[in-house]
């Protein structure tokens, strides 16, 4: 077939429409087989729309589009000649193994061929100059060029290297700054920002969310991590953070606290006899919550692991929809952004959230002397239709006990003078 009609794969379950984010190509480009040519959002996540074929491209959507799974969105002319100079890349699967690579293996014509049908002009990818995927992701979260060095082809600044510029951080230069022209611009809302937005109105509205709050010393588990962090890099090959303590500590309350881990189905309750925790974790998109599955069973060390499995997929923009649906409990962590205290809200349709807080040394009471200790404000929001605040209270506080007595962990809710007891 010389035209190949490229339509809109379903992202997933449930999901009947998509927006066209970014278009990665222009009219009349010639693209690879497998080559990124668009970017596209659901209500779940953003996906990359790969070309099916080789060929010419013709656009049929525009960017901010609204299309229907299924429906032709741009149109591929496989019996075009390959323009001069544009040789074949190499493998598909080296260009997803290596993203910081993935500018390179997209072809573009020589611009001195001045018989080639649609040359891109050298001045377009310049040094310094965004792609339009990386423009945008720049744009959206305030973020000059001036400090950000392109990997691209000619120096092209690519989203992989926006993305790496905000997981290492970068300085005040880099931001942008006040215009001083008093204009205002008005840009749409994407799909998952506007499905975020509806889902938590609609939790504030459809369940009785009450937060309670506690307190927790850092001090035991820091004074861990600092005694064995380089011996546990070097056996496990990742980091020790805080984020494992919390997740075994939770899956230890849940246990003890089931109707913390369930859900509401109509008039019926859903139990679950394991613990799929959601991680919140900060990408170039927004906040995402991937799932650690069946973290109850899993070391502090395979926790760890999957968690930046995951973080790195989400800042990549490789996380898949199934791996952000399914959690029974999330935990989130504003303490990174310097959150003191927050009543986090319910992710849908779990029943209770856990947020953590900046870790704040002050001064507290301990067998009746004042010492300075390393604090943390813990806060859970719950539904109290299925919750009671009994559940509530006592889950919170085993976390708390949980986390300042980190034994617990590897011996459950006894100590350890219990279990040899046999208590």
């Amino acid at each position: 077939m010389p035209i190949l009609e490229m339509k809109v794969p379903s992202p997933g379950e449930s999901i009947s429409e998509v927006e066209i984010a970014t278009w990665l190509v222009s009219d009349g480009d010639w693209v690879e087989k497998d080559q990124t040519i668009a970017e596209v959002d659901s209500d779940k996540a953003t996906l990359e729309l790969p070309a099916e074929e080789a060929g010419v491209i013709t656009l049929k959507a525009e960017e901010g589009d609204t299309v229907a799974v299924g429906d032709v969105v741009c149109l591929i002319d496989t019996d075009a000649a390959r323009p001069e100079g544009a040789t074949a890349p190499s493998p598909a699967k080296e260009e997803k193994a290596s993203p910081e690579k993935a500018p390179q293996a997209a072809p573009a014509p020589t611009p001195t061929a001045s018989a080639t049908p649609n040359p891109a002009p050298a001045s377009t990818y310049a040094t310094g100059h965004a792609s339009p995927a990386a423009a945008k992701m720049m744009k959206e979260n305030g973020i000059g060029s001036n400090n950000i060095k392109g990997s691209g082809k000619d120096g092209r600044i690519t989203k992989q290297d926006v993305a790496q510029a905000m997981s290492a951080g970068f300085d005040s230069n880099a931001a942008t700054t006040w215009g001083g022209s008093r204009e205002q611009s008005r840009e749409k809302m994407s799909t998952l920002r506007r499905k975020i937005a509806e889902r938590l109105v609609s939790v504030k509205n459809e369940t009785a969310m009450l937060t309670t709050f506690n307190e927790v010393n850092m001090k035991p588990i820091m004074d861990m991590r600092s005694k064995y962090k380089e011996t546990f890099r070097e056996v496990h090959g990742v980091n020790l953070g805080f984020m494992s303590f919390f997740t075994k500590a939770v899956t230890t309350a849940l246990q003890l606290y089931p109707a913390v881990n369930a859900m509401i189905d109509g008039k019926e309750m859903i139990m679950h006899d394991y613990a799929d925790i959601g991680i919140a974790v900060s990408s170039p998109k927004g906040l995402m919550v991937p799932v650690v599955r069946n973290a109850e069973q899993m070391s502090l060390a395979e926790i760890e692991a999957e968690i930046k499995r995951l973080a790195i997929k989400a800042r990549d923009g490789k996380i898949t929809i199934d791996e952000m649906t399914g959690g029974t409990f999330t935990i989130t962590n504003g303490g990174v952004f310097g959150s003191m205290l927050s009543t986090p809200i319910i992710n849908p349709p779990q029943s209770a959230i856990l947020g953590m807080h900046n870790i704040v040394e002050r001064p507290v009471a301990e067998n009746g002397q004042v010492v300075i200790r390393p604090m943390m404000y813990l806060a859970l929001s719950y539904d109290h239709r299925i919750i009671d605040g009994k559940e509530s209270v006592s889950f919170l506080v085993k976390v708390k006990e949980m986390l300042e007595n980190p034994e617990q962990m590897l011996f459950g809710s006894k100590s350890p003078a219990e279990v040899l007891l046999g208590l």
